[in-house]
């Protein structure tokens, strides 16, 4: 459904009421009765368990799944895969000046791009009364998975040359995906760059920041919006940077004080997370999600331009009780705005 996504944000922003868009897909593995390592293969099953969670419990926009393996899969990563867990890259293969020098750059729909790209093809046409976004790596945490994380990390503070080679090639290669992302029809895309919590303030700017919003300017108008993603526990001291980015709205994992961080978010700009998906929804009771997430919706009360939403993808195991507890916290608070 074509959807002029700033009135959509406004629209938000301008509501009493709250809207949820948690990064749920994971449980749906569950509940469509399918095995992760089939459905990580294929599209077509990622659509089955996004509507099967929607059957169940109503997020106001469906984000598609956050497997961070696909793009360095892509570019020829070897990636081990589980039958109930996430995929996971198990070799680095760009960590020299000469290994990135000879890196050839893969191109949208190689590999199990192309389920992810039918997957969100299938549910840009299946949910047509409200938005989807689809997913994707962001480039330096591409770059952590090529080179792996420590080598990236000692790239960046002793040859930074090399660094922004390789992240030119991510940057490349990341754009013509958005592209592609954009063209299935979804309205907007989630961009996970959760390695750049490790950097400093000025270096989040310099090897994360900047690349990502060359990104973002490629894709975002105002029928598609990005939303960024840092889980990291430096996203307080990073927010000038992940600001800069220009993404439209920024989603925080729970290692931060957000309800702290909310006066320094532009009002234009949309804040989402951050309850903790392992701690709460995973390992707490029904009641201890629901008063969780209460409590997060009544210290961030003060603020128009704040989403409920998780403060990371939602892992498996999780019931669908405790999920079910999230958005009756979520109804129960908007009742009372009514």
């Amino acid at each position: 459904m074509k959807q002029n996504m700033q009135q959509y944000f406004r629209a938000i922003q301008a509501s009493p009421f709250r809207s949820a868009i948690p990064i749920l897909t994971a449980p749906g593995i569950e509940l469509a009765r399918l095995k992760a390592s089939d459905v990580f293969r294929s599209g077509a099953l990622q659509f089955e368990c996004i509507k099967a969670l929607a059957e169940t419990v109503r997020a106001d926009a469906p984000v598609t799944f956050m497997d961070l393996s696909v793009e360095a899969e892509a570019f020829g990563a070897p990636v081990r895969c589980s039958e109930y867990e996430n995929p996971t890259v198990s070799g680095s293969i760009a960590s020299t000046a000469e290994e990135i020098d000879a890196l050839p750059v893969p191109v949208p729909g190689d590999k199990r791009t192309a389920e992810n790209l039918r997957c969100a093809a299938l549910c840009a046409e299946y949910f047509t009364d409200r938005p989807v976004f689809g997913g994707m790596i962001g480039p330096f945490s591409l770059a952590g998975r090529l080179a792996d994380m420590t080598e990236i990390m000692i790239l960046a503070a002793t040859e930074p040359e090399t660094a922004h080679a390789l992240l030119k090639k991510n940057t490349s290669f990341l754009t013509a995906y958005a592209e592609a992302i954009k063209r299935t029809g979804v309205n907007g895309l989630l961009i996970a760059e959760p390695a750049a919590g490790l950097l400093s303030p000025e270096m989040c700017r310099e090897f994360a920041a900047d690349y990502l919003r060359q990104i973002i300017a490629a894709v975002q108008d105002e029928n598609f919006a990005v939303i960024l993603h840092n889980c990291g526990n430096a996203a307080d001291r990073q927010l000038e940077s992940l600001l800069s980015s220009g993404a439209a709205a920024l989603h925080l994992g729970n290692a931060v004080d957000l309800p702290a961080l909310l006066p320094q978010i532009p009002r234009e700009v949309l804040l989402m997370g951050n309850l903790d998906p392992v701690g709460v929804l995973k390992n707490g009771s029904p009641e201890k999600v629901y008063e969780e997430t209460l409590r997060l919706l009544q210290a961030t009360e003060p603020w128009r331009n704040y989403v409920l939403s998780t403060g990371c993808d939602v892992p498996p195991g999780v019931s669908i009780e405790n999920i079910r507890a999230f958005f009756r916290a979520k109804d129960d608070y908007n009742r009372t705005r009514a």
